[in-house]
Order: structure tokens, then sequence, then C-alpha cells
């Protein structure tokens, strides 16, 4: 089935197939608990099907040379220089993945790299964390057989690796829900997950007669470029002013809504506690989401994934004319139980909850109204959801 990826690697790098590996990592959708993760606290994120595959083969060399297949500019690169290459508009995370790997002590080979990126950019459903645990699944692989370590790969440390490239490398100080997500996904369950002590549990997602529907805005957004980063050092403010009645917290994780309630008028800036807000409630959100689930209660779950758009919209302030545009009109099919923004917000994806009797007005509906209100269409798939980081054998 990589035939055709196989040709276009020889293409690109010369000699045969011999040698070459392919390794795949997921995007996620996350099914609620947005921007939660980098305050300490819980999402539930699923891996989908659509994945970022990588052809790999060794060198002989230190040289790492990278391309896609809807990109013709090679990246060429030094092992031994990695700092070099930070400003790169394509290549920096996976340069940044390398870096982060040499520094945790992963001995790492030259090699070439193909990407093929399904995973639609910019999209919130997180390519980026799709092409990091790719890479690195890779390149730890590659190198683990140069070096003949048979040593089991830790799938949750190339999580906090790749994270930490992103944090490092690329300047996004993204939480850690969507390298778990690409690396730890496993077909039909979601993920409730800790990101404290990432602690977590598979939850079968039991949708009966529903789908899932991401609506992606087709706005493209980047987070370096957004919002993301004020939002995070609005929240370490907020703990800052929650100290000083709950000396114990270095987390909004860690503030219950009790303690909000009682201690909200520390928050002395309206904007922050807006922000505090959102992530105290949305957490409890995401464990009775997770509840809800259990108990098979789709209604309840559809209730919450509303509240929480509307959390996101009022307080936390991400989403703007294009999400809110998709959520609305999705909202006014029968049928549909629930929709939100999913990811980082700015632009990207939602998630709905559709009946299946629903689907194609949906789309079709949703789809004209949002082209007459923003002057373009938006895109939709019918989500799976699929395993996580993996070699192809």
């Amino acid at each position: 089935m990589f035939n055709s990826l196989i040709e276009t690697f020889i293409n690109y790098f010369g000699g045969s197939s011999e040698g070459i590996r392919v390794f795949k990592a997921p995007g996620r959708v996350n099914l609620i608990g947005e921007h939660t993760d980098y305050n300490g606290g819980f999402v539930f994120p699923a891996a989908l099907t659509m994945c970022t595959t990588v052809l790999a083969r060794p060198r002989s060399d230190r040289k790492i040379n990278l391309i896609a297949t809807d990109l013709k500019q090679m990246v060429n690169a030094d092992l031994d220089n990695l700092d070099q290459y930070k400003s790169l508009k394509w290549g920096n995370y996976q340069l940044g993945v390398a870096d982060e790997l040499q520094k945790a002590g992963y001995p790492l080979c030259g090699c070439d790299l193909l990407y093929e990126d399904k995973v639609p950019l910019g999209s919130g459903l997180s390519s980026s964390a799709a092409i990091e645990i790719a890479t690195a699944l890779a390149l730890v692989s590659l190198g683990y057989t140069a070096n003949g370590t048979d040593r089991e790969i830790d799938m949750t440390e190339l999580a906090l690796i790749s994270q930490k490239a992103e944090h490092n490398y690329v300047g996004v100080k993204c939480g850690i829900m969507d390298q778990f997500a690409s690396a730890m996904g496993k077909k039909d369950m979601a993920i409730f997950l800790d990101c404290r002590d990432l602690s977590y549990e598979l939850v079968p997602l039991k949708m009966n007669d529903y789908k899932l529907i991401i609506s992606n805005t087709n706005k493209k957004r980047s987070l370096g470029e957004g919002k993301y980063n004020e939002r995070r050092r609005e929240c370490e403010e907020g703990v800052s002013m929650l100290q000083k009645a709950l000396p114990g917290i270095t987390y909004l994780r860690e503030v219950s809504v009790q303690d909000f309630l009682k201690h909200g008028n520390l928050l002395t800036d309206e904007v922050i506690k807006k922000r505090v807000k959102h992530v105290v409630y949305e957490n409890e959100r995401v464990i009775e989401s997770v509840t809800a689930l259990k108990n098979n209660d789709l209604i309840t779950f559809g209730k919450l994934m509303n509240q929480s758009h509307d959390s996101l919209r009022d307080l936390y302030e991400t989403t703007g004319k294009e999400l809110d545009t998709l959520v609305d009109e999705a909202r006014k099919i029968d049928g549909v139980l629930g929709s939100r923004m999913t990811g980082a917000g700015f632009g990207g994806c939602t998630v709905s909850l559709v009946h299946n009797d629903s689907i194609e007005k949906f789309i079709k509906q949703v789809g004209e109204e949002y082209k007459k209100r923003i002057g373009y269409s938006p895109s939709f798939y019918i989500s799976e959801i699929g395993d996580g980081g993996r070699e192809e054998v």
C-alpha cells in the first residue's frame, strides 16, 4: 500500500527500497476539555485515522534530509548543528524533535525522511503533533537499529520530548494533550487524561446511531503568531492572584468550582477572571462528560459540548466568527446533540455529535449557510477513531 510513496522516496533520495521503513502518527480530535491541558487539568481527546506518514532510511553520515510530498523544497540539516534551523518555515518541528531527542541521550543517525501529511495543516486537529510523534518514532527506531539497541520505545517519553521541542525550538508553549493523544491513541477509544501526572484511562466510544463530524473552517491559523501564549500567561497570572488565598496551588486545575466562587474576588482583572472561570468549569465538564459517555448518555454529553463552546466563546475568547458560525448553524439541525470548537481555536475545526439520519442534511445546510455568511466553503470529515503512533510492518 506504500508503493507509490516508496517510488517518490527513491525519486528524491536515490538508491533502492532496501532499508526504507514506514512510520505513522495521527492527528487528534478533542471531545471536550479545551485550554485545560497547560493548566494541569483534564482533557478527553481521541486519535483520528488521518495521519502523517514518514518514510525513513538511514544514512552513513550525520546529515538529515527532509521533504514532503506536497512541498518540493528539500531541507538539508546537520545533526551536529541543529541550533541553526529554528527559523525554518517547514522542517523546524522535525528538527526540534531531533534536537530534544539528542539532548535526552537518544542515539540518532543520519537519515532521509519523506513526509505525507493527511492531517489538514492549521485545522486544530494537531497536524504538528502528528509530525512530531511520527518523526520521533522514526528517528529513535533508526537510531536504535544503527546502534544495535533493542530497548522498547517509551511512547509517553516521546510525547513529552515532542512537547519540549515545540516549547524550546518552535516557541509555542503547548500543553501535552496533542502529543499524548497522537502517541497513545487506541482505535474506538477516547483518552481521559490527567495532564498533571499523565495518568489516563481509555474510555470506549459507543456512538450508537450518532457520528462525530468534524467541520473545518478552512481559516488557517498559527499558534505561534496567535493568542495562545497570551492565554497561557493570563492563566499563570490567575494562579498568582489566587495563591493569596490558596498558597498551595501551582495550576488552575487545583482550583475547584467552590474555590472559584469563594475567592474569585481576588481576580481583580476582569479578563483574567474570565479565563480562570473557563478553565475551572471546563475541568468539571470533562469529568461529567466521561461519566456521561460511560453511561451511554449522549444527550448529557451533547449539552456539555455546547456549554464548553459557549464558555470558549464568551470567557476564553478563542472562537471567532468562523467557528461560531459553524456551531450556530450546526445547532439548528435536528439530530445534532452538541457542537463545539475543538483545538486551540482562532480558526480550525468544530466537532459535532450528529444522528446518522441527519448527516447529509448537516453537511449540506451547514456548508451552504457558512458560505453565505463567511464567503467560502468549509470542509467536513466524518470522524473515525484510530490508533496512535506506530511502525507499519
